[in-house]
């Protein structure tokens, strides 16, 4: 199973922009993640569509964007416009999830539905087809650097196994805490994809660490 690292710029140094993206794809990251927060999803705000431009000025490779928002359909049009490559929207604020996902992809992107940690996988049972990415919240979001919930582990297990129940190939992605010590266990779990930001750009060698997280998924340590 291949492991896709894709480090938050929520934790990056954002007056050295365009360095730390640099940085990172120089240490072989597969995506860059955006954390796009309203202030009323979740209780910060941070990026929009005007950060999605500059960062895609400033690489090739996917954005993967996530979507802490109320009402995200307002937001796919600019977003895509902007160049996401993905665009992930969180069950609890989409009443019509099947709709905006495939919305989503119209617009040429990568849909994915986001579960918080109290959020049930039922929440996603019904669309698992048009799903091209699940993300499990492994912190509640909002904030960078919290700690990793324990429980969540089992959580992707069961994902895991909903996804290949139903035939799907959609990427298994999780979010919150994923440092050295946690990313194994989500990996084992059958997680493949990995948002990672405090633990690689507060890291002594931001640049290393990416291949460091990717090494705890591929052998024993």
């Amino acid at each position: 199973m291949s492991v896709r690292i894709a480090p938050s710029i929520l934790s990056a140094d954002l007056a050295r922009l365009a360095d730390e993206i640099a940085m990172v794809e120089a240490g072989g990251a597969d995506w860059i993640h955006i954390d796009v927060m309203d202030g009323r999803f979740v209780p910060n705000l941070t990026f929009g569509a005007k950060v999605i431009e500059s960062v895609r000025k400033l690489t090739r490779l996917p954005l993967d964007v996530h979507l802490m928002v109320v009402e995200p359909e307002n937001y796919f049009e600019s977003f895509a416009e902007a160049g996401a490559n993905g665009m992930t929207i969180h069950t609890e604020v989409s009443p019509h999830l099947q709709r905006q996902l495939n919305r989503i992809r119209e617009l040429g992107c990568r849909a994915g539905a986001v579960l918080n940690p109290s959020t049930p996988l039922n929440a996603v049972s019904e669309v698992i087809p048009d799903l091209d990415l699940l993300l499990i919240m492994t912190v509640n979001p909002g904030f960078g650097g919290q700690q990793f919930i324990k429980g969540s582990v089992d959580k992707v297990r069961r994902a895991r196994e909903m996804l290949a129940e139903n035939g799907s190939t959609a990427y298994l992605e999780v979010d919150g805490g994923i440092d050295r010590s946690t990313i194994k266990s989500v990996w084992e779990a059958g997680a493949d994809t990995f948002v990672a930001g405090n633990a690689i750009f507060n890291a002594k060698d931001p640049k290393a660490e990416i291949g460091e997280l990717r090494a705890r998924c591929t052998i024993e340590v």
